[in-house]
């Protein structure tokens, strides 16, 4: 048996992944749920035993269906770093039913790829004077010469470059199978002003397309990138981004598609992947059976694909498209008036 360690969250996460399981379990899959505490339920233990804890647990499972942490939850700086999960899939589809603020929201179908290990999250930063006695403050950091200062340091390398960039060419490849369109890739960074590690970020991405000619390769300035996920959406496909840039904008692009109770995402490596809605865990709403568990659903049909589990996958891809197409049953980032539960049990409901 498959085990899924369910990683309930903090704040409303909480109500989401409670309603989400309640679908996986009316799926009757050959997998074992082992469902860890909440945050709140860990509070009264030091953060060392929590995060001791929690990583024997997501250590012996297979893969993990994680809900979202405000910190009080421990374990996911260990599924990135610790598991290696160097690409973060972060997927923008628009379905019927949807509230999107798009003019042509039937456009809108792409993949975020995100670095997931490097750029400005390696955790390299502190005061400007650690700077001073080395020769890496130029002609443009003149103001950081006196006075007070931090900095944080951008990591990029070739190894980390080149596997995400094989794991995306590959999605194009997939997903050109999968639609039928012409297989493509588009890289994007600041690399009119950050040589060093952008620009070079996007060269070898091109370099590693010399091994996948079948992908056709554009790229663009991260400023224009930007741009063009609000306007310029059906030639997008896969579109790879540095840790800091893909973060940011694969929210932008849940805004474009009706939210991020949408945006579910998944963290691959070699051999393991992690799966997570994008969103945050919404204190404002705890307690109120609010919180749109279709991130978290979704999130969970990208870990049974995963897990080679592909026809409940679409079973439960479809049951969650259904939902929106009669729109009876949604919540209220939706324009519905359903609770959490009633918008699960409806799901549930609707599973062929």
């Amino acid at each position: 048996m498959t085990t899924v360690a369910v990683v309930p969250g903090d704040d409303a996460a909480p109500e989401a992944m409670d309603a989400s399981l309640d679908v996986l379990r009316a799926m009757n899959l050959p997998l074992d749920f082992d469902v860890l505490p909440t945050g709140a339920e860990l509070a009264a233990q030091p953060m060392a035993e929590r995060e001791a804890f929690m990583i024997e647990r997501l250590d012996a499972a297979d893969t993990v269906l994680f809900g979202s942490s405000n910190g009080s939850t421990p374990g996911i700086a260990h599924l990135r770093w610790g598991w290696l999960t160097y690409a973060n899939v972060r997927p923008v589809q628009w379905r019927p039913g949807y509230r999107s603020p798009m003019a042509k929201p039937e456009l809108l179908d792409y993949v975020i790829v995100r670095e997931n290990l490097e750029d400005a999250y390696v955790g390299i930063m502190g005061d400007v004077d650690a700077l001073r006695a080395t020769d890496l403050i130029g002609p443009r950091a003149r103001l950081a010469w006196e006075g007070e200062g931090r900095f944080a340091a951008k990591v990029i390398t070739r190894e980390g470059t080149e596997k995400v960039a094989r794991f995306s060419y590959e999605l194009a490849q997939k997903r050109s199978e999968a639609n039928g369109r012409p297989a493509s890739l588009t890289v994007s960074a600041k690399t009119n002003m950050l040589p060093a590690t952008d620009r070079w970020f996007c060269e070898i991405v091109a370099d590693i397309g010399a091994e996948y000619p079948d992908v056709a390769r554009t790229e663009f300035i991260i400023d224009d990138m930007a741009h063009r996920l609000a306007l310029h959406t059906a030639d997008l496909d896969v579109v790879l981004m540095p840790n800091l840039y893909g973060d940011v904008l694969s929210d932008l692009g849940a805004g474009t598609i009706g939210g991020m109770g949408l945006a579910p995402s998944g963290c691959y490596g070699d051999g393991r992947a992690y799966f997570e809605s994008a969103h945050g865990t919404a204190p404002d709403i705890a307690g109120q059976q609010r919180i749109n568990p279709t991130a978290t659903l979704l999130s969970a049909v990208m870990m049974l694909e995963w897990l080679d589990l592909g026809t409940e996958a679409t079973r439960l891809d479809q049951a969650i498209s259904a939902v929106y197409a009669k729109g009876r049953a949604l919540t209220v980032d939706q324009g519905g008036t359903a609770t959490t539960g009633e918008f699960a049990t409806e799901v549930e409901n609707l599973l062929s």
